[in-house]
This record gives structure tokens, sequence and C-alpha cells, in this order.
């Protein structure tokens, strides 16, 4: 391709079709609407309602909305997920692993097995049986996208919760592996490791004056993200301008690992 050729529509999901998991709450909402202001339909797969939140705002974008009820972590769910969204839409063409939970334990010595497989179970099995269903249809289409939510545990130990360091670790390993199986078929699997985010659930640190100072004191950019400052890492990553980007975990996180 000649350098003259690119042109801004490299950014645009304009016919394509997507699943988000955990996509109508939080990192995931905010992931859904940017895919759906590129032009995406999103099926937003989750566990709870958001009382139609999510489907207001990514049908103002002109594009179609689903919501799936779904325990990823259930024998046959995922592959019941992938299906409905080529039987509704006709396709998958991007997969965005965002569902996660954190299970916080005061002491590593109260941390046991069965909060260990709850985690494991949501936040590193599901994105892999998510991929291999999704994958079905991407190998024979020869295009896909799949980006894997990780975080910035990925590279840092996990006080208080040794599952989430060790599956967010377990999520880039993921994406390194089969990107290296994947690249042959024109499917590009990347990771985004987020930082520090204002959102419902750190609005308890963000409140606590000392914790959240801590917090501050290592970010250069001096704040916490914004769930915009996501959007566009997320829509690079699912459209034809990342292309020869390939098993790459891009940190968005205001500087916090340089310091």
């Amino acid at each position: 391709m000649n350098i003259l050729d690119f042109n801004m529509d490299f950014f645009s999901l304009k016919g394509k079709n997507a699943i988000v998991t955990g996509g109508n709450s939080g990192l995931g909402q905010a992931f859904a609407t940017s895919l759906a202001k590129a032009g995406a339909n999103i099926m937003a797969v989750s566990i709870m309602d958001d009382g139609g939140e999510t489907k207001e705002m990514i049908e103002s974008c002109g594009v179609q909305y689903k919501h799936v009820f779904a325990d990823i972590t259930a024998d046959g769910e995922c592959k019941r997920v992938v299906k409905d969204c080529v039987d509704t839409f006709g396709s998958i063409d991007i997969l965005v692993n965002c569902a996660g939970i954190c299970i916080n334990i005061e002491d590593v010595t109260k941390f046991g097995r069965r909060e260990w497989d709850k985690m494991v179970a949501v936040n590193l099995t599901a994105a892999f049986e998510m991929t291999h269903e999704s994958i079905q249809y991407m190998i024979p289409q020869k295009s896909g996208k799949i980006i894997n939510i990780a975080s910035l545990f990925a590279f840092l130990g996990g006080q208080w919760s040794p599952a989430y360091a060790a599956t967010k670790h377990g999520i880039v390993g993921l994406t390194k592996s089969m990107c290296d199986e994947l690249a042959q078929f024109n499917i590009q699997v990347n990771a985004i490791s987020p930082g520090y985010f204002a959102t419902k659930l750190t609005e308890k640190t963000r409140s606590d004056a000392k914790r959240n100072g801590e917090i501050l004191a290592h970010i250069p950019a001096n704040r916490w993200g914004w769930l915009a400052d996501l959007m566009g890492t997320c829509v690079f990553l699912a459209s034809p301008a990342s292309n020869y980007v390939n098993g790459h975990n891009l940190t968005v996180d205001g500087g916090y690992l340089m310091r």
C-alpha cells in the first residue's frame, strides 16, 4: 500500500459487528460506545441490566444494538453468545474481552481457592472461550480484531488480590500466544492496560484523600483517567489502521508506569 492511499477511513468501523463483554457498564460501556461512534453494530454481553442506558447511547450513533444476558463462565454460553451475534448481525468482526471482577481481601492469607477460581473463571477463562468461539468465524472470513482488557497489574504485583494480578498477567500471555497463531489469518490480537480511571468502582478510593493523593503522585498527568481517554485506543485497535499491530499491550495510564 502506498502512503498516499492512507486516509481517515482506515479508522472507520462502518459495517463491522462487535461483541463487548461487560459492555453495558464502566469501561466496557465506554469501549462499546467508542466502537458504535466509529460505525460498528454492538452486542453487549453481561449478567446485569442497565435500564436501557447503553441501548440509548449506542443507537444514538445510528447503529444496531443488542444486549445479551449471559454468564460467560457457564458451559456453552460463549458459543451461544457468538452464534447469536452472527445470527443477528451477520458476522463477528471485533471482540472486546472486557468482563472482569476483582475480589479484594485484606490479607493474602484469607484469599482462598473459592475466590481464586471465581476470578480466574471470569477474568481469564471466559476471555479464552470467547476468543475460541469467535475465531471459528473469523478464520474463514480471514479477518478479525480481538482486544483483551488487561491492567497495570499485568506489569505489577497485586496487593490484597493475588488472583487479579495473576489473571491480568495471563491475559497478556493469552494475547501474545493467540497473536502468534492467528496473524496468518489476518486476525490481530492486542491488549489494552488501563491505569486509574474515574468510574463508579473507584469512587471510594478517590474519596479517600490519603490514597487518592498517593495515586496522583504516581501519575505524571496528575489526574485520574476519564473514560473518554480510552475510547480512541479501542477504535484504533479495532480498525484497519492497526492492521500491522499485533500482540501488543497498550497502556493508557497517564504515564503511571514511567514513575
